[in-house]
């Protein structure tokens, strides 16, 4: 009894590695039991498509509308920061996906899907989902319309009084709470997922999933150490390496752990204050940072999008992988702060494709399964970053003042 309180009481990582390990276990010594399992998993990815579009509405309206005003605070230049770095990641994770393109192995059947066939198609149809009804929109979990209406809400209602703000601080925190407990149930439905997959695929689908990760893994090693790195560079005309490395050590390997960019807050503005930044920067900069700074959101939306057309084999023009970087960054900065948030956008990404929610919402269930090494990864890039840039932009308005002084005398 003691050992059953220790397993449900361990962090969600640890059981989802045992779900892993259990549905591996199960599909090869009872392979015919699967069929039965496998209504866990498919309860998993149910309560995913039930949550998702209601999250993605209430959260994006929520953090527009609440958004403060009027802070002298050099904000410009660091949200300017946090929008070109979003950008780049979702850029690689195109280029990346390009050149090292993944085939996923997904439980639904695609034959019936007729893909774009080229940009015009894509934007015909990107139009007509931003005017769709609200209420059909949710319903029928139109991505592209729940997030143009979320932002269309979200700043009329920046206007409003403080108390209807707080009413709709209070809707995001709801939904954030069931979303929450959804995903306490990842290690049961990813014990079914896995346990369905292998039973009917062997071993085959494995190689996929490690190829899709080393990718991922791959574009955040390639943001945090190089991209990021020019940035600063252009930015403060300093060896960027000794910030770099120090935000990654404080900050990145606490945000790996906590898997939350909201609860790395406070380890963020302790590490602002001993690198002696302005705290009318840091302060603000910091929690904006923790809800639109998402490079790595970006990266995985981007990288199992195009997993998901890989897979399906739809052919894709730079005209439309552009705009596919574009709705990436986008989407990135209305991803949820909870563990997996990002994955819940990935619907959004694949409807530009015509990938029906069904498939979209099967890959979301891959990225779960993978999810005990990525979004503990993408939580160290963002959080991280969030200190990158503000540090950079401090600096570079400190450097600029030690100009202005030395000129003058």
């Amino acid at each position: 009894m003691n050992k059953f309180i220790r397993l449900i009481s361990s962090s969600l990582v640890a059981q989802i590695i045992i779900g892993i390990i259990a549905g591996v276990l199960v599909a090869s010594i009872f392979p015919g039991a699967a069929d039965y399992i496998a209504v866990l998993g498919n309860l998993f990815v149910k309560a995913l498509k039930a949550v998702a579009p209601i999250l993605v509405f209430v959260l994006v309206a929520s953090s527009i509308a609440n958004q403060k005003k009027g802070s002298n605070a050099n904000m410009k230049p660091v949200i300017g920061l946090y929008l070109v770095g979003t950008f780049a990641a979702a850029l690689t994770a195109v280029v990346m996906s390009f050149m090292f393109p993944t085939v996923l192995t997904l439980a639904k059947s695609t034959a019936s899907i007729a893909p774009p066939e080229g940009i015009g198609e894509v934007l015909n149809t990107l139009l007509f989902k931003i005017v769709d009804n609200p209420v059909n929109a949710l319903m029928s979990a139109n991505f592209i319309g729940i997030l143009a209406w979320a932002i269309a809400l979200g700043v009329a209602l920046s206007h409003a009084s403080d108390a209807t703000k707080k009413v709709l601080q209070d809707c995001s925190d709801g939904v954030s709470f069931i979303v929450r407990f959804v995903i306490r149930l990842a290690p049961i439905g990813i014990f079914g997922l896995v346990t369905n997959t292998f039973a009917k695929t062997g071993f085959e689908a494995l190689a996929g999933y490690s190829h899709l990760l080393a990718v991922l893994l791959g574009c955040m090693f390639f943001i945090a150490l190089v991209v990021n790195p020019m940035i600063v560079f252009f930015k403060t005309k300093q060896n960027p390496y000794p910030l770099i490395l120090q935000c990654l050590r404080e900050s990145g390997v606490t945000a790996f752990f906590t898997r939350s960019s909201a609860a790395n807050i406070p380890v963020n503005m302790d590490l602002c204050k001993r690198l002696e930044l302005n705290e009318d920067t840091y302060s603000v900069s910091i929690p904006l940072g923790a809800t639109i700074n998402m490079a790595g959101a970006a990266i995985t939306i981007t990288v199992l999008t195009l997993a998901a057309v890989h897979t399906l084999g739809i052919k894709v023009d730079i005209a439309t992988a552009l705009l596919l970087s574009i709705v990436s960054a986008v989407s990135a900065c209305g991803a949820s702060g909870v563990a997996g948030g990002s994955l819940l956008l990935i619907p959004l990404s694949c409807s530009l494709f015509g990938i029906p929610n069904d498939v979209a919402m099967n890959v979301v269930a891959v990225g779960f399964i993978i999810g005990v090494v990525q979004d503990s990864a993408e939580t160290a890039l963002n959080s991280s970053t969030d200190v990158i840039f503000t540090a950079a932009v401090c600096r570079s308005e400190e450097n600029g003042t030690v100009t202005e002084l030395a000129e003058q005398n």
